[in-house]
């Protein structure tokens, strides 16, 4: 089962995110499988604007920690660096449901977020014992604010949809079986945009973005190299996320 699907309708690309049985958790062939293809579409002339999205009933549980737990896992092997590459189309986050960790760093690096009713956003790094390297202490402080961010990490504790809308990290709520066609409207609206325009607007707040945030960057990554530079305790992440697993049941 290819674990990343790609439809192109127009001049809309949806991707989606395919282990269902595994909450959507980023394995090594998911996390190539979805830069690969992102690279593709921005290739792709015809292609104006990408929705990025799970297949039910998660948007992205975050890394596959059994995968990241053994020496030999692939996702150990994947390149270093951001999950999402670099584009000049825009990217929409169609969130159906749990953005965990890292699910909840690849919605942040969308350029915006639609949510449906169903959305549930987490960052557990402290409870998993393990730090951040794919953004999340810059883009989550500039979507929510740097308490409300602090308050997400240092509890671990869910953010329901309207939360999100409340806080400024979704645009819109809308009912799930909506979500779809709702983001691919606006992804289809801003297709219809002068795409030079556009790509120069997008790169003109992506570079001011970029003033305050490339530091911090630098930060985050010297620090979650230094964390994980004694490896990763495979019986100590196993019996973690047992206990996040049943934590977020409990507060569902």
């Amino acid at each position: 089962m290819d674990e990343v699907l790609v439809a192109v309708e127009g001049a809309v690309a949806t991707v989606t995110l395919n282990r269902p049985q595994r909450r959507n958790a980023i394995s090594g062939a998911l996390l190539t499988g979805l830069r690969e293809s992102l690279a593709e579409l921005e290739a792709q002339a015809e292609v104006r604007a990408i929705v990025l999205t799970g297949a039910d009933p998660a948007f992205c549980a975050g890394l596959d920690l059994t995968e990241l737990g053994q020496p030999d896992g692939a996702i150990r092997k994947i390149p270093r660096g951001q999950p999402i590459p670099d584009l000049g189309k825009p990217l929409i986050g169609a969130i159906n449901g749990a953005a965990i960790t890292g699910g909840l760093e690849l919605a942040l690096a969308c350029d915006f977020l639609i949510a449906s009713e169903r959305a549930r956003f987490a960052d557990t790094h402290a409870r998993m014992g393990i730090q951040p390297g794919w953004g999340l202490t810059v883009q989550l402080p500039a979507a929510v604010g740097l308490r409300r961010a602090k308050q997400m990490s240092a509890t671990g504790n869910f953010v329901d949809a309207q939360t999100a809308l409340a806080w400024g990290l979704v645009n819109h709520i809308v009912p799930h079986e909506d979500l779809l066609s709702f983001t691919q409207k606006l992804a289809a609206d801003i297709a219809s945009t002068d795409q030079a325009a556009l790509a120069a607007l997008f790169s003109t707040y992506n570079q001011a973005a970029a003033l305050s945030g490339r530091e911090a960057r630098r930060i985050e990554t010297a620090n979650h190299s230094a964390w994980h530079a004694g490896g990763i305790d495979a019986a100590k992440v196993a019996g973690r996320r047992t206990a996040v697993i049943e934590r977020g049941r409990s507060q569902a």
